[in-house]
């Protein structure tokens, strides 16, 4: 039996070089508008912009950290490997196909759970219910 695997991503609307392309546009007109102001004789308007870069480079990179966030769940012979991508920290965690439980999502949860013995594992933030469901079954088919 070949490996398996299926990944689990978040959806965002601008890869990581887009919104550095983007934000870089973005600071360029910024400081374009201000050296405006700024020959005019209206200095204060630097000010402002300064604080408005500090706050979209805040933003930016926070949305960055997360861009890349995923979950994903790999099956070779006797071995599951669920590895999650969450703020460029990976974390693994190894199960026995033979033993690890896969625990639907609870009413109104929006993850479902692996487990083996002491080891749960909370997984299926990145994708609707409806696909938890259908990748549930698919691994299941998989295990034991």
């Amino acid at each position: 039996m070949g490996m398996k695997r299926w990944q689990m991503r978040k959806n965002c609307a601008l890869t990581p070089k887009q919104l550095l392309m983007f934000y870089v546009v973005l600071v360029c007109l910024s400081l374009i508008v201000a050296t405006g102001f700024f020959l005019a004789g209206i200095w204060m308007i630097s000010i402002f912009t300064a604080l408005e870069i500090c706050a979209v480079t805040i933003g930016f990179l926070i949305y960055s950290r997360h861009a890349l966030d995923c979950e994903t769940v790999e099956i070779e012979d006797k071995c599951l490997l669920v590895k999650k991508y969450i703020g460029h920290k990976e974390t693994v965690y190894e199960f026995n196909t033979q033993w690890a439980k896969i625990e639907p999502p609870l009413k109104g949860s929006k993850t479902f759970n692996i487990s083996q013995s002491q080891l749960r594992v909370e997984l299926g933030q990145f994708i609707r219910h409806e696909q938890q469901i259908a990748l549930i079954a698919q691994v299941r088919a998989h295990l034991g």
